[in-house]
């Protein structure tokens, strides 16, 4: 069986689910066919609706070897009607189906739930906001695990539970920017056999303030130097900067009252992180705290907080400048919510990838070279191609 069919065989299994709204018998195009169009011509290069048309119509010949394609390639309307009449839940499921085949054979240690606002979603005229996602973001493989959109009448604290519930964290450790620091949030982490790191910011005052408080007085006073029980500091230098970074971990019971522990699902340690760069003209130090459910050296939890910092450079960097998300003027919240899952399942595909060009030039060669497109397909779809193989 050709890769092109193996690639129909992988819609198929992963997609085939997703309830077609249209009238049927009124339908000029397969449901699956706009799906696969629509996905290629992202992982190609399109950027909107209008994209993904042209580059159905300058496939058309290859695309009939595989697709069914009744009355040619759909028109731009087609394809913007259909993703906004799919149900972005019944997308983001069949998303996490297909993250999930390649889950099943990589541990993820570090899981980072963290928010992103498309800029350019918002329209004045019918009184929407700029649509926000959640995503979960596996840095160790560089894989975006799922998405959720933010309800536009609430913020990321309503969000973060139910991408969670759709997870899997038995065993990872969980790192969730301020907004998500919950004692609800905690609990559902922790209830559901992973660990937690959570920011600790203004938005729990009292107890922002009280960590804030102990390390100015640890600072302050030599003897209480005892109760930290690790240290770490690591020096890092690049792109014209230098950057150190102090780690204290400390008994969390040594810092808060018992009864501000007990409301903590599994709270441990307090960890503070000092963060200064120097660039040629300035220096810069910052200071910050986080709550953990883990007992664990500080080196450590340096690696884990570096991994959850990723996600600005390896995923909403990404999407802004590869994929130019936040320029999109998709305004229909469940187009542009089905829109930035095609993104996502792109970026994914493009990053299993093992050749060594840059994304962008990978995409630039996927809408060149149609054999090259369907290699970075069979890459990430390894579980049915290898099962036909076999």
């Amino acid at each position: 069986m050709s890769s092109s069919h193996l690639l129909q065989d992988s819609i198929q299994q992963h997609f085939g689910q997703i309830a077609d709204h249209r009238v049927q018998g009124r339908c000029d195009h397969r449901f699956l066919d706009i799906i696969t169009i629509a996905l290629l011509a992202v992982l190609a290069g399109a950027e909107g609706w209008q994209g993904i048309e042209t580059y159905g119509q300058a496939k058309k010949n290859w695309l009939q070897t595989f697709l069914e394609l009744p009355n040619g390639i759909p028109s731009h309307d087609t394809f913007r009607r259909v993703f906004t009449q799919i149900d972005p839940a019944a997308m983001e499921s069949s998303f996490r189906d297909w993250v999930g085949t390649l889950m099943k054979h990589l541990d993820s240690e570090v899981i980072a739930i963290d928010g992103k606002t498309i800029k350019g979603s918002y329209d004045r005229n019918q009184n929407l906001k700029a649509l926000q996602l959640v995503s979960a973001w596996a840095d160790e493989h560089r894989l975006v695990l799922g998405q959720t959109a933010v309800d536009s009448k609430s913020n990321e604290i309503t969000a973060i539970p139910l991408l969670l519930e759709q997870l899997d964290l038995t065993g990872a450790i969980v790192s969730v920017d301020a907004m998500g620091t919950q004692t609800a949030i905690a609990h559902q982490i922790h209830q559901a056999g992973a660990d937690y790191i959570l920011a600790l910011k203004g938005n729990q005052g009292h107890l922002s303030q009280t960590a804030r408080n102990w390390f100015e007085g640890f600072e302050a006073e030599p003897v209480d130097r005892e109760v930290v029980s690790d240290y770490f500091q690591g020096v890092e230098s690049g792109h014209h900067r230098v950057e150190t970074r102090q780690v204290w971990v400390v008994p969390a019971k040594k810092v808060f009252s018992s009864s501000v522990c007990s409301h903590w699902s599994g709270l441990k340690s307090l960890v503070v992180i000092r963060s200064q760069r120097r660039l040629w003209n300035q220096t810069t130090c910052e200071t910050r705290f986080f709550l953990s459910s883990l007992d664990t050296d500080a080196q450590s939890f340096a690696r884990y907080l570096r991994a959850h910092w990723g996600v600005e450079n390896s995923l909403h960097w990404c999407l802004d400048v590869v994929f130019a998300e936040d320029a999109s003027r998709i305004r229909t919240p469940q187009a542009a919510q089905n829109f930035g899952c095609l993104r996502r399942l792109a970026l994914n595909l493009l990053r299993q990838h093992p050749g060594k060009e840059s994304l962008k030039m990978k995409r630039y060669r996927a809408g060149l070279e149609d054999s090259f497109l369907l290699s970075i397909l069979s890459h990430a779809f390894n579980s049915v191609v290898a099962q036909h193989a076999s």
